[in-house]
């Protein structure tokens, strides 16, 4: 998996080439790290890089690609730029994030799985959908708290680009 992290001092160019328990190899810019990670607790991270221990904390945004990660010395603000949210950018402009009560499919592909049902009450960051698009399957997710209005698809489906999965209305 390839994503893309722009902070306020550069954007990087990240991959996970493997993982095997809490053994991570990445590229950042094409450089390899080799890591021993392990969260400590929620939003903490214990990393071993070339035996020197260093502690990260993650703390999740409003949108669920927006992370600031506070480091001993330093807080970076990073958004998480995956294959989704570029083709939603090239294909909607970059306000493709903000789709407002809308979950959007941002490219053509099949239902595998409708987690959620009209009424129910889901969280920021909850499963509401599995997509299967290009022989990888995406999860989609609430952006906000809210309670599931309608849902337009059903598993099997063969949905487009740009096609509303689930409309969420705002809690009471």
């Amino acid at each position: 998996m390839q994503i893309e992290i722009p902070s306020v001092e550069r954007e990087s160019q990240v991959e996970l080439l493997e993982n095997n328990g809490s053994k991570y190899s990445f590229t950042v810019d094409g450089r390899r790290y080799d890591l021993d990670i392990v969260m400590v607790e929620d939003g903490a991270y214990s990393i071993i890089y070339e035996g020197k221990s260093y502690n990260v904390e993650t703390i999740r945004g409003e949108d669920p690609k927006k992370y600031t990660v506070n480091t001993i010395y330093t807080s970076y603000d990073v958004d998480i730029v995956d294959a989704t949210t570029k083709y939603l950018r090239s294909r909607l402009g970059d306000d493709a994030a903000d789709t407002g009560n809308n979950i959007v499919v941002p490219m053509p592909g099949k239902i595998v799985k409708v987690l959620v049902k009209v009424g129910q009450e889901v969280k920021q960051g909850e499963t509401l959908i599995i997509v299967s698009a290009m022989k990888m399957e995406s999860e989609y997710k609430a952006h906000k708290d809210g309670i599931i209005e309608d849902v337009l698809v059903k598993e099997e489906d063969t949905v487009d680009g740009g096609q509303v999965m689930v409309v969420l209305s705002n809690p009471e």
